[in-house]
């Protein structure tokens, strides 16, 4: 090299050295200064005084120890960083460092060794930052992990827990102890799949929720999940998948609630709801059937009426007859109709009284096994001793022959049914419906195919019947229904599909006094010769039911004076010299028989009155001494309720009008 080269480098070796000096004075961001070996600052630049707050006129040839807190100092810090920076080539450390005003910064701190070419230690490099501002960012993050933490942790109406991006378990909060009866060392590490039943497992649901969760966003459910002790709960499931900063799968967060409760609640409002809505429909249906039974009475009547006068006035003519009492018996098919359907509607009139409802089956022996056929077989089972039943003695084998028939259907091969009978005592609230006393409890039981859920729930509804088309009209378990109801009791069907039917008619004890049901009434057997010709006061709105009736007392040998309202009723007896008794229909326009009674009532007490109806609906208040004719009725019992309405001598007091 000469002597311009060599000339040139001992320049250029003292301005790379100026530019380094330069360099690390200018780092504001770093406090960058050397110490020598015995840790006193040799070098100071921007940074280290903008963090410190010293000068290097203040610092330099000061130990750096003065950095320290107390307590590093005193567990001698600053010396054993030195002896790890000389002895390992490096030491590295995050903590409190002190400055000049005595605050403290968080710093991060790195400490290399300086040596010579030849290896001595002449000092030590020392590169620091503050980290104040950045701990401090990530101390209110960890604080706000932590709440968050303790959020979750404290929830126990929630299930909330976390899922690896496999479904297992990596959280659990108390909500999810509670729920699911987990504890969190049972169950972290676990696949939640087990939370699911066997059903939901085999199709797959655990991997197909979290699979929509990570696709779309959510996946959402309600359903039954199973909890440690294998019993079940109604869900509500949301699953969110969690994401990193970079948009990949790091798990999933599940939040489940048991709403087992409310669902049942919502059920059991739904089933209420429907019940209502039933009872509305059935109100509706027993509406239009009492509607229709009263205007189908009154043709009843009318046809009756007239075959028996026709019957009367046959010639001996054995066809003309035949065909005559086939007409009457068709028209009484159509009465049991009739009262079937008001039996539904509860309309239909009883007459209640004591029954021995033993002597009552046996009684109708023969007309249950004609009624059935000879492949079944019929068995009784009563008591010794058995109360008497209080119930209309007609209805109630109605009502028999009914369930005898529906047990007949239900045994197409054949089979047995037992009717039998016992007492039994209801306390309060023990069975819907019916107040606590003594009742009868007759049953009907057959071998037969039995009903499943669905239709012992639908039984007793009007019109619906499992027989075929045209083998049923669906109204006999209806009639039976409201039978019983009407009777005070209550109509119970247990049944099991292929193991047979029970129908348990519970019919209130009669009390003691009083004549056995079906017996004669002493007041009744008086005879008809003892009647005189009278004048009788007909009132109906139906013109056909008024010129029957009409007719029949014509026959009877009575005078009759006719009203299509109760206001002409009125009208032609403040005009009339002479009436013995009133017989009018119940149901009218503008004034009902009731009220046509109280109103004569009040201006003729002692004239008699027979109210002719198909109702029971009336006031019980109304009906004290009252005779009653049930529509649709013939002559025999027309003539019966004019027997029934005389004085107890026997006799008809004539009315007398006012002018008269």
């Amino acid at each position: 090299m000469d002597v311009f080269d060599t000339d040139q480098a001992s320049k250029a070796a003292p301005a790379s050295e100026d530019r380094y000096r330069l360099l690390v004075e200018a780092v504001t961001d770093y406090a960058i200064y050397m110490l020598d070996p015995q840790g006193r600052v040799m070098s100071w630049n921007r940074g280290a005084q903008r963090f410190k707050g010293y000068s290097d006129t203040e610092i330099i040839g000061q130990h750096f120890s003065r950095f320290y807190t107390d307590e590093d100092r005193a567990s001698g810090l600053p010396a054993r960083a030195l002896r790890i920076a000389a002895s390992e080539g490096r030491f590295e450390q995050e903590g409190w460092r002190v400055r000049k005003d005595g605050t403290l910064m968080w710093a991060h701190v790195v400490i290399n060794p300086i040596r010579s070419d030849d290896g001595t230690l002449i000092g030590y490099a020392k590169i620091m930052r503050d980290l104040t501002e950045r701990r401090a960012a990530q101390e209110a993050l960890r604080q706000t992990e932590d709440r968050y933490r303790l959020l979750v942790e404290a929830v126990t109406d929630y299930a909330i827990y976390m899922l690896d991006p496999q479904g297992r378990v990596t959280s659990w909060n108390r909500g999810a102890q509670r729920f699911k009866g987990y504890s969190d060392t049972e169950i972290i590490g676990q696949h939640f799949s087990r939370f699911y039943t066997d059903e939901d497992r085999a199709s797959g649901l655990p991997a197909r929720a979290l699979r929509i969760a990570a696709s779309e966003g959510r996946f959402e459910q309600e359903g039954w999940r199973v909890r440690k002790d294998g019993t079940l709960m109604w869900a509500h499931v949301v699953i969110d998948p969690i994401r990193g900063d970079h948009g990949e799968l790091v798990g999933f967060a599940k939040i489940t609630r048991d709403i087992t409760e409310r669902r049942n609640a919502q059920l059991e409002l739904e089933e209420t709801r429907a019940r209502f809505i039933q009872a509305q429909k059935m109100e509706a249906i027993g509406q239009l059937t009492g509607g229709v039974a009263h205007d189908f009475n009154n043709l009843l009547a009318v046809v009756l009426g007239n075959l028996s006068l026709a019957r009367k006035r046959l010639p001996p003519d054995r066809k003309l007859k035949q065909l005559i009492e086939n007409s009457i018996q068709a028209a009484e098919r159509g009465a049991t109709l009739t009262k079937r359907m008001l039996a539904f509607a509860r309309r239909q009139e009883l007459t209640t009284g004591p029954l021995d409802v033993p002597e009552l089956v046996r009684g109708m022996a023969d007309l249950l096994q004609r009624s059935i056929g000879p492949n079944i077989q019929v068995g009784t089972r009563f008591p010794l001793q058995l109360p008497l039943a209080s119930a209309d003695p007609n209805q109630l084998e109605l009502a028999l022959l009914n369930l005898a028939v529906n047990a007949r259907d239900a045994m197409p091969q054949g089979g047995t049914i037992t009717i039998a009978a016992q007492e039994e005592r209801v306390g309060t609230s023990e069975i819907a419906g019916l107040a606590p006393g003594r009742y009868v409890q007759l049953s009907v039981t057959d071998t037969g195919e039995g009903m499943d859920e669905r239709t012992l729930a639908q039984a007793v509804e009007p019109f619906f019947t499992t027989k075929g088309v045209g083998k049923g009209t669906g109204l006999g378990l209806s009639m039976v229904h409201g039978f019983a109801e009407q009777s005070g009791g209550r109509l119970l069907l247990r049944s099991t599909k292929g193991q047979g039917t029970t129908a348990e008619l519970w019919l209130p004890v009669a009390e003691a006094s009083g004549t056995r049901g079906g017996e004669p009434d002493p007041d009744v057997a008086r005879s008809a010769a003892a009647l005189r010709p009278m004048t009788v006061l007909v009132v109906d709105d139906d013109p056909l039911v008024l010129m029957n009736t009409s007719a029949m007392l014509e026959d009877l040998g009575h005078e009759v004076m006719e009203a299509s309202s109760g206001e002409q009723a009125l009208r032609i007896l403040r005009r009339s010299g002479t009436i013995d008794l009133v017989i009018t229909d119940q149901m009218m326009p503008g004034m009902t028989g009731l009220q046509l009674l109280e109103a004569i009532r009040s201006e003729h007490p002692r004239l008699p009155v027979i109210l002719a109806s198909g109702f029971s609906e009336l006031p019980d208040s109304a009906l004290t001494g009252l005779v009653r004719l049930s529509k649709p009725f013939e002559q025999a019992e027309l003539m019966r309720a004019l027997v029934m309405s005389l004085e107890p001598e026997g006799q008809v007091l004539p009315f007398r009008s006012k002018q008269g």
